[in-house]
């Protein structure tokens, strides 16, 4: 197929980790352009894609050829970016959260739907290598049935300074969080959930316990401030539990430090034997090799199907669904209730 004439809105860590190195790297996809009005970001694009052009505006982008657009800015202004692009005929990909609330969620939805185009949430982390070994281990009944999910996000760092713009632990660890857990488990019928407020106002050391429609029940937690981060995940099973520890996926790391899909080729995701995770039965423990990482396949898959040869890696309706868990979990945080959901 043609590539996908594709643009990014921001160049902040996101833009420039997340976002640009797999979109440089993937062969259904053209990066025309980066908008962003900071003149520092502008020479960052100038020098680590050379070639590459910028612009101060999404009409420019698209004037210049654009199709689609990964949208990677602060929280608060996503909605606003993604209908723009829809209403300007772009196909979008946008960054966690994808809305700061289901109902701005849902209108971006509904708005895309209602123009034909493509619209996908940035749910880089289904493709984690320890998220991925999971599923697999569900999906072949290794751990019997599933009852409970237990999922971190911990890292430390020290008090932060000034709020950013929609900031949040629940909103930012939260979006992943709450994804993974549906897409494992399904729908939910109640939340609860905890937080902390920090000294510059935001929520942090969130804790989130969901109750699913089939009963199994999963148990988030994210933090900023967490000095002794727990396991990245314990999955309990009737037939035994999956225990995996830290540190986290190491696609992060790798793209930071400059590597890319490109560069490391078929060892792109790959996990160390070291950082496997173990099914456990009591005092049996079998060492479980992990499936590489993929967030490569996610801007080929969404190119494909701006092409329409298939479909988007996430649908948009899911964003509305998390997010729809992640409203109430902010209601019992605040009014320190269980929300129920229909």
């Amino acid at each position: 197929m043609d590539p996908v004439r594709f643009g990014l809105v921001g160049y902040g860590f996101g833009g420039r980790y997340f976002h640009a190195p797999l979109l440089a790297a993937a062969a259904e996809v053209d990066l025309v352009g980066v908008v962003t009005s900071s003149a520092q970001r502008r020479e960052l694009v100038a020098r680590e894609h050379p070639g590459t052009a910028t612009f101060g505006s999404l009409a420019e982008l698209r004037a210049a050829g654009a199709e689609a657009v990964a949208i990677s800015t602060p929280a608060d202004t996503h909605s606003a970016l993604t209908d723009e692009a829809l209403d300007l005929g772009l196909a979008v990909v946008c960054d966690k959260p994808f809305a700061l609330d289901a109902t701005a969620a849902l209108a971006s939805v509904e708005r895309a739907e209602r123009l034909g185009l493509r619209l996908a949430p940035y749910q880089n982390r289904r493709w984690d290598s320890d998220f991925r070994t999971v599923q697999a281990l569900a999906e072949a009944g290794t751990l019997g049935t599933i009852t409970r999910f237990e999922s971190r996000f911990e890292r430390f760092t020290p008090e932060p300074g000034p709020a950013p713009a929609g900031g949040g632990t629940l909103l930012d660890f939260g979006s992943h969080l709450v994804d993974q857990a549906l897409v494992l488990l399904g729908p939910v019928t109640s939340v609860y959930a905890e937080w902390r407020v920090r000294a510059n106002g935001l929520d942090d050391d969130v804790f989130v316990a969901l109750t699913h429609v089939g009963g199994a029940r999963s148990h988030l937690a994210g933090s900023w401030s967490e000095g002794a981060p727990g396991d990245r995940f314990r999955v309990t099973g009737t037939a035994g539990s999956y225990v995996v520890g830290g540190p986290m996926d190491g696609q992060e790391d790798a793209l930071v430090a400059g590597q890319t899909p490109a560069t490391l080729g078929p060892a792109w995701g790959a996990e160390p034997e070291e950082r496997w995770g173990r099914v456990r039965r009591g005092d049996q423990a079998e060492r479980v090799p992990t499936l590489p990482g993929a967030w490569d396949t996610f801007y080929p898959a969404f190119a494909a199907a701006v092409r329409g040869l298939g479909l988007v890696p996430v649908e948009p309706r899911d964003a509305v669904a998390s997010l729809t868990v992640l409203d109430a979990a902010r209601r019992s945080a605040t009014e320190g209730v269980v929300v129920r959901l229909p």
